[in-house]
């Protein structure tokens, strides 16, 4: 009789894997959808390339680009049958340790430390203050972080915005400020980038 795979194993893995292939979101609707997955961030049809920026305006940048394209979070758990384990197993455990410390540890694209960026993603409150959320994680999917485990994490921005926003936990938002390959822990998940965002708004589908 086959084992069944313990289900935080099974979700740990599709989310880490998820990931690392998050293709460059999609920005068709408006606003943003309902039914989000790791591979379909914010829904609708898949986005073309942004337009270069102009000189002084912030680059519009995709989740996957944060990624370097070399890293492959599969790599240490190729040939792995997940069948051959059940909740009991203390392999299962460690498989998911080992799964998270991938995750935790996901390297940063450091040709973007620096850079203005404009992004948008789901809002994940750290800090509030007045009805305000003035500190927070920025992540590419629903759920993330509170629903389903967190993402790599260069798939996690922490954002500082220069003054509060007037937003709640997985509202949609576009984010703009430097961007630095600084890696932060919190309660909610590692995040491997930061941005001091220069302004926090409602996130309306396109570059807007």
């Amino acid at each position: 009789m086959t084992k069944t795979p313990t289900p935080r194993v099974l979700t740990a893995l599709s989310m880490l894997l998820a990931g690392a292939g998050l293709a460059a979101a999609a920005w068709a609707a408006d606003p943003a959808p309902k039914d989000t997955t790791a591979t379909n961030p914010l829904g609708g049809k898949p986005a073309a390339a942004a337009p270069q920026a102009a000189s002084g305006q912030p680059r519009q940048i995709s989740w996957e680009e944060l990624v370097p394209k070399d890293w492959d979070p599969a790599k240490a758990f190729k040939g792995l049958d997940l069948s051959t384990l059940d909740d009991g197993d203390p392999r299962a455990n460690e498989l998911l340790m080992k799964m998270q410390e991938v995750s935790n540890n996901a390297p940063t694209n450091p040709a973007l430390n620096g850079v203005e960026v404009k992004i948008p993603g789901f809002i994940v409150p750290l800090e509030e203050a007045k009805g305000e959320v003035t500190e927070f994680l920025l992540v590419p999917y629903f759920g993330a972080c509170i629903h389903t485990p967190p993402p790599p994490a260069n798939q996690i921005l922490h954002v500082i915005p220069q003054k509060g926003a007037k937003f709640r936990a997985m509202d949609t938002v576009w984010v703009t400020g430097k961007l630095q390959t600084l890696r932060n822990d919190s309660m909610m998940g590692v995040s491997g980038y930061q941005v001091k965002a220069s302004s926090v708004t409602k996130y309306s589908g396109g570059a807007k």
